[in-house]
């Protein structure tokens, strides 16, 4: 199950970081898989809410538990139900700039990321997770407070995934992608284009390689 929040729900014409994870599975991955989540639709800009089904390829799993402008603090209620009813074993998690830029400080975002843990446990006991720091974005090259918080957030993050992670559900940090670049991928200083969609999947994708021999290493 994607969970996320802008970056993971993409916007209409999209492909999302979605779809090429789901490409490189199908590649790569021996096992069967799907993607499941509560949600399936790409946020219209013109409407601004969450009602385009217009896909650059809609032809794959479309389902998330992704939103426009929502974090950590609007996801950790919503887990649960969503991984109980769309039966939920692997989350992939992009959340944080959001909750950081608009509503909580790095301490209060951790603590959410310890709820959402926890809930997403009490509905699977089994449940696999893998968090992506906050990606790289504009505003933290021009306001340094900002920055400051995106740094300690990724910083408790790791520790909160290391405090949580367990044999019978493991958590994983995932990396920051190397080489990610606000002013070549993404196409508003935040929100991935089409490569910066490959190495937030690559992210994702490396991990559980690594951790779990989960599919193959990435390629574009």
């Amino acid at each position: 199950m994607p969970v996320g929040d802008s970056m993971t729900i993409g916007s209409a014409g999209e492909h999302t970081w979605r779809y090429r994870m789901w490409q490189h599975l199908r590649r790569s991955y021996g096992g069967p898989f799907t993607l499941v989540g509560p949600r399936e639709t790409l946020h219209d800009k013109l409407a601004d809410a969450p009602t385009s089904y217009a896909y650059a390829d809609p032809d794959f799993p479309r389902a998330h538990l992704a939103g426009w402008g929502e974090g950590w603090l609007h996801m950790a209620p919503l887990i649960g139900e969503a991984v109980r009813s769309c039966r939920a074993d692997v989350l992939l998690v992009s959340l944080g700039l959001i909750d950081l830029g608009f509503y909580t400080n790095a301490g209060q975002t951790a603590e959410n990321v310890r709820a959402f843990a926890a809930e997403a446990r009490a509905a699977n006991r089994r449940v696999r997770m893998v968090w992506l720091p906050v990606t790289p974005n504009v505003r933290a090259e021009s306001d340094p407070a900002f920055a400051a918080e995106v740094v300690r957030f990724n910083e408790l993050l790791a520790k909160t995934a290391a405090d949580l992670d367990e044999p019978g559900s493991p958590v994983l940090l995932a990396s920051t992608p190397p080489s990610y670049d606000v002013h070549a991928d993404t196409y508003d200083g935040t929100h991935p284009n089409d490569s910066g969609e490959h190495k937030i999947a690559a992210a994702f994708a490396e991990a559980m390689y690594q951790a779990w021999d989960l599919g193959e290493p990435y390629e574009q």
